[in-house]
C-alpha cells in the first residue's frame, strides 16, 4: 500500500494543479465564446469586418529605433492594393498589439527601450503571417492559379468576406463547446496515427506489452480501435462493436455487440467492417508502469486507420483528431514526412502546440544521423514547440524490439509522463493553444480594423473640413443668389419692355403721319389717278409692313436683351456654385423666343394674346400685312372730309389729338353750318329771298358769262388738288386711320397705345421674363442640388466619424478583453 501510494504521489500533485488550471481555462473558453458572440452581432449590426493580409514588410524598410516590434505591410483581401505599414508586437500576456507605425511613434515617446524582457515580446515570425483559426483557406486550385484561396478570397465583396469570417467565428464557437467537453471529461485520449504501414499496431502493440491488434504486411488497421483498461468493463476483456457513434453506450447494449477478443482478426477481415472498436484489455503491471492502469486517469489508447488509405478514412481522421487530447504521429525512418503527414501536422498543431512523434524501423537505417536531422528540421517546421522539446517528445525506435529496445523504454516513459504527470500540458494544452491562436486571431481581427476605423476617422474629418465650409458658404450666398436671379430678371424683362416701348410707338407715330414706321421700308410710288385705289392699298400694305418689321426688331431687341440677361446667370453660376457641380449644359437659342409651337397632332399653333381693332379680332404678332381687313380700301382713304371739316370747324390742328368722327356727328356739323349762315344774314325769309334773287343774277347773260369763269377756274382748282396733292394725302389719310385702329378700342373713346404697342410691350417683356426665369431655374435647381448633395455628404461624413469613432473604441475594449481573458485563463503560465 505505502508502495503504491508513492508511486502515484506525484501523479495526484499534478493531478490537483491540472485541476486547478482547469477551471481556469474554461473560464477563459466560455469568456472567449461571449466575446465571439458579441463580434458576430457587432458584425452584423454596426460594423462590416475587414478581413486583413499581413505580408513581409519590403527590404529596404526602416526598422523602429525603439519598438522592438515586427515590421509587416498590411493591406485587406477586398482591397489588396491598399497597404499600410504596421508594427505587430506580443506583450509578455502572448497578447497580439498592431499599430500603425504613427501610433507605433506616438507611443515610443513614452517608453523606456531598456526594458530588459522587451526580446521576449517580438512575435516569431511563423506566428505573423496568417490567422490561425480565422484562416480564409479554401484548398482550391494549386498556389499561385486563378482558381487558388487568395485569388477567390480577393474577388470577394467586403460584405461576402466579412460573412466568411462570421462562419469561422461561429465554427470557432461551436468547437469552443466540443473543447469545454474535452477539458472537463476526466478521461485522456490518446490517438496513434500515422501513414500506411509506419506500424502505427506494432507500436501499439509494444506499448501494451501484448500482441492484440492484427499485424501484417498488408495495411490491417480499417476501424478506428479505442483501447480502454478492462475495469470500465466490468474488468471483463472484450470487443465491443459500435452501431452507431453518436448513441454508444456502455449501460445500453442496443448500442454496440459484444465479441470476444480472440475474434479481433475476424472482425478486421469482415467486408462489412465497423468504423469504431472499443477494446476492453487487462494491463497487469504496476500503476507506475502501466498507462492504461496508472490509479488516476482513465486513458484510451486509439489505433487510428493510416493516412491515405482512401478518401473517407482520411477525412474521418481530420475530423477526429480534434477531439483527442495527445497525437502520437508515428512516421517511418524510410519514407520520412510525407505530404500527407505534413497536411495532417500542420493541421493539428493548429491546436496542440505539442505532439508526440515517434520514428519507427529506425534500426534499419544506415545514415542515422542525417535520417535524425531531416525528420527533426521538418518538425521544426510544422511544429516548433514540439521541436523545442525533441528530448522528451521525439524519439526514434524499433517498435518490433519493445520492452527489449532501451530508447523504447525511455519512449514509454516519457509519454507515460507527459500524458499523466505533464497532463496540464497534454490534456489542457490542446485547448489552451487554439485558445491562445483563437484570442491572436481576434487581437489581429480587432487591431487591424480599429486601424481601418482610424483611417475612417481620418477621412471623414477631411471630408468635413472640405465639406462643411462649402456648405455654409452656400447657405449664407443662397439668398444673394436669389436676389441676383431676380434682379437680372427684372432688368431684363424692363429693359426689353422699355425698348420695344419706344420702338413700336415711334413706329406708330410715323405710320401715323403717313411714314413708314422703319425708315428701311420703301413706299410705293403714285401710279396716277386712274390706280388710285391700288395706290392706297398699296400704301396701307407698306405701312402695315413698317409695323411688323418695328415688331420684329422689337423681338430682335429683346433676344439680344436675353441673351445677355442668361450670360449673366451662367456667370453667377460661376460665382456661387462650388467647384466640381457640373455647370450648365443647356444651349440658349435666341431665334426659339416668340415663334410659333406645334400641337400634339402637329398642327402649328399661333399665339392666344391678342386685341380689338378696327374691322375685328387680330393676333398681334408679326403679320398685319397678311390681314385682308388691314389691307382693303376705302373711300375715305381718299377723302376723309370728317377729318377735314372736324379741323377746319373745330380749329383742329393735323398732328393732335383726334376723336371718332361718326356719321352723327358729321350731320351735326352740317347743321351747324347752316344755321351760323342763316344767323349771319336775314334769317330763313332773307334766305329764300337770296335764292330768288341769286336766281335771277343768274339768268342775267354778263352774270352767266362771270359763272363760267368760276366754274372753270373751279374745275382747274380741283384738278391740280388731284393730280399734286393727291399724292401727298393719301398716305397721310391712311396711315392716320391705320393709327387710330391700332390705338383706341372700337365703339367709343379709350385711353391710346393700349392695344398694339401695349399688347407688344406686354408679350416681348413676358416672353424674355420666361428666357431668364428658366436659366435663372436652371441655375437655382442646381444649386438646390448642390447644397442637397453637400449636406449629404455632411451627414454622411458625419454618421461615419461617429461610427468609426465608436468602432474603434469597441476595437479597443475588445482588445482589453482578450488581454483580461488571457490572464483569467492562465495562458502564460502554459507557454
Amino acid at each position: 500500500m505505502a508502495a503504491t501510494e508513492e508511486a502515484t504521489g506525484p501523479l495526484r500533485g499534478a493531478q490537483q494543479a491540472y485541476v486547478e488550471q482547469k477551471v481556469r481555462l474554461l473560464g477563459g473558453l466560455g469568456s472567449t465564446k461571449r466575446l465571439l458572440s458579441d463580434i458576430r452581432v457587432f458584425n452584423k449590426d454596426s460594423w462590416t469586418i475587414r478581413y486583413p493580409k499581413l505580408s513581409t514588410k519590403a527590404e529596404g524598410a526602416e526598422p523602429s529605433p525603439k519598438r522592438r516590434g515586427v515590421r509587416r505591410s498590411l493591406s485587406f483581401m477586398d482591397d489588396p492594393s491598399s497597404e499600410t505599414d504596421v508594427i505587430l508586437e506580443r506583450s509578455l500576456t502572448r497578447s497580439l498589439t498592431l499599430a500603425s507605425i504613427a501610433d507605433a511613434q506616438e507611443n515610443d515617446a513614452g517608453e523606456s527601450p531598456s526594458d530588459p524582457d522587451v526580446g521576449g515580446r517580438l512575435i516569431p515570425e511563423s506566428e505573423v503571417s496568417d490567422f490561425q483559426v480565422f484562416r480564409l483557406d479554401l484548398n482550391l486550385g494549386h498556389h499561385g492559379s486563378s482558381a487558388a484561396a487568395g485569388a477567390l478570397v480577393s474577388q470577394l465583396e467586403k460584405v461576402s468576406i466579412a460573412n466568411l469570417v462570421d462562419e469561422r467565428m461561429a465554427a470557432a464557437s461551436q468547437h469552443i463547446d466540443r473543447l469545454c467537453v474535452r477539458v472537463e471529461d476526466t478521461s485522456s485520449k490518446v490517438l496513434v496515427t500515422g501513414d500506411l504501414n509506419a506500424g502505427k499496431s506494432t507500436f501499439v502493440n509494444a506499448l501494451l506489452r501484448r500482441t492484440v491488434m492484427p499485424i501484417d504486411q498488408q495495411p490491417c488497421t480499417t476501424a478506428f480501435c479505442e483501447v480502454h483498461d478492462f475495469s470500465e468493463n466490468n474488468n471483463v476483456e472484450e470487443v465491443h462493436v459500435i452501431k452507431d457513434t453518436a448513441a454508444y453506450d456502455i449501460a445500453d447494449e442496443s448500442t454496440f455487440k459484444r465479441v470476444d477478443l480472440s475474434d479481433l482478426d475476424r472482425i478486421m477481415d469482415d467486408e462489412e467492417k465497423p468504423s469504431i472498436l472499443k477494446l476492453y484489455l487487462n494491463d497487469s503491471r504496476p500503476l507506475n508502469q502501466s498507462l492504461l492502469n496508472n490509479g488516476v486517469v482513465d486513458i484510451s489508447l486509439i489505433d487510428a486507420p493510416g493516412l491515405n488509405r482512401d478518401s473517407v478514412k482520411t477525412t474521418a481522421l481530420f475530423a477526429r483528431q480534434e477531439e483527442i487530447d495527445v497525437v502520437v504521429f508515428v512516421v517511418s525512418a524510410e519514407n520520412h514526412l510525407t505530404e500527407s503527414a505534413r497536411n495532417f501536422l500542420k493541421n493539428a498543431s493548429n491546436e496542440k502546440a505539442y505532439l508526440f512523434v515517434v520514428v519507427n524501423k529506425f534500426d534499419q537505417i544506415k545514415n542515422k544521423e542525417k535520417c535524425r536531422r531531416m525528420v527533426l528540421e521538418q518538425i521544426k517546421e510544422l511544429s516548433p514547440r514540439t521541436y523545442e522539446d525533441a528530448n522528451d517528445l521525439v524519439h526514434f525506435v524499433d517498435s518490433l524490439l519493445g520492452k527489449d529496445d532501451p530508447s523504447f523504454e525511455d519512449l514509454e516513459a516519457s509519454l507515460r509522463s507527459f500524458v499523466l504527470v505533464k497532463r496540464a500540458k497534454s490534456k489542457l494544452n490542446p485547448a489552451s493553444t487554439y485558445l491562445s491562436n483563437l484570442l491572436s486571431d481576434i487581437e489581429l481581427l480587432v487591431g487591424a480594423n480599429a486601424i481601418v476605423a482610424q483611417a475612417e476617422i481620418a477621412h471623414a474629418k477631411g471630408d468635413l473640413d472640405a465639406a462643411r465650409p462649402v456648405l455654409e458658404r452656400m447657405k449664407n450666398s443662397r439668398e444673394a443668389l436669389e436676389e441676383a436671379l431676380e434682379s437680372v430678371e427684372e432688368q431684363g424683362a424692363r429693359s426689353a419692355s422699355s425698348k420695344t416701348q419706344r420702338t413700336l410707338t415711334n413706329a406708330l407715330d410715323r405710320v401715323g403721319q403717313g411714314l413708314p414706321g422703319l425708315s428701311s421700308v420703301q413706299m410705293p410710288s403714285y401710279p396716277g389717278l386712274l390706280n388710285l385705289l391700288d395706290y392706297a392699298r398699296d400704301v396701307r400694305k407698306a405701312l402695315v409692313t413698317s409695323l411688323d418689321m418695328a415688331v420684329k426688331l422689337s423681338e430682335d431687341e429683346a433676344r439680344v436683351i436675353a441673351s445677355s440677361g442668361v450670360q449673366e446667370v451662367l456667370t453667377l453660376g460661376d460665382e456661387y456654385l462650388p467647384e466640381g457641380v457640373e455647370r450648365s449644359r443647356r444651349v440658349f437659342m435666341p431665334e426659339a423666343m416668340f415663334s410659333t409651337r406645334r400641337t400634339r397632332d402637329g398642327k402649328r399653333r399661333v399665339r392666344s394674346n391678342s386685341a380689338v381693332v378696327a374691322g375685328g379680332t387680330l393676333g398681334l404678332g408679326i403679320g398685319l400685312a397678311a390681314r385682308q381687313e388691314m389691307l382693303q380700301p376705302t373711300f375715305l382713304d381718299l377723302l376723309d372730309a370728317p377729318h377735314n371739316l372736324w379741323i377746319y370747324f373745330c380749329g383742329g390742328k393735323e398732328g393732335e389729338e383726334e376723336k371718332e368722327q361718326s356719321a352723327i356727328g358729321i350731320v351735326s356739323v352740317a347743321i351747324g353750318v347752316v344755321t351760323m349762315i342763316g344767323g349771319k344774314s336775314i334769317g330763313l325769309h332773307g334766305f329764300v329771298e337770296g335764292v330768288m334773287h341769286i336766281t335771277n343774277i343768274l339768268s342775267d347773260e354778263s352774270t352767266r358769262k362771270w359763272g363760267a369763269a368760276i366754274l372753270g377756274t373751279f374745275a382747274v382748282g380741283t384738278a391740280a388738288y388731284l393730280v399734286l396733292e393727291l399724292p401727298n394725302s393719301v398716305p397721310r389719310t391712311i396711315g392716320r386711320r391705320i393709327h387710330y385702329s391700332l390705338v383706341c378700342p372700337a365703339g367709343g373713346p379709350g385711353p391710346k397705345e393700349e392695344l398694339f404697342v401695349d399688347a407688344h410691350v406686354a408679350r416681348v417683356a413676358r416672353e424674355t421674363r420666361k428666357v431668364l426665369r428658366l436659366a435663372s431655374w436652371d441655375l437655382k435647381e442646381r444649386f438646390r442640388i448642390a447644397m442637397d448633395e453637400r449636406s449629404r455628404e455632411v451627414r454622411g461624413a458625419e454618421e461615419t466619424e461617429r461610427r468609426a469613432i465608436r468602432a474603434k473604441e469597441w476595437f479597443t475594449e475588445v482588445g482589453q478583453r482578450t488581454a483580461d481573458i488571457r490572464e483569467l485563463a492562465g495562458l502564460v503560465s502554459l507557454s
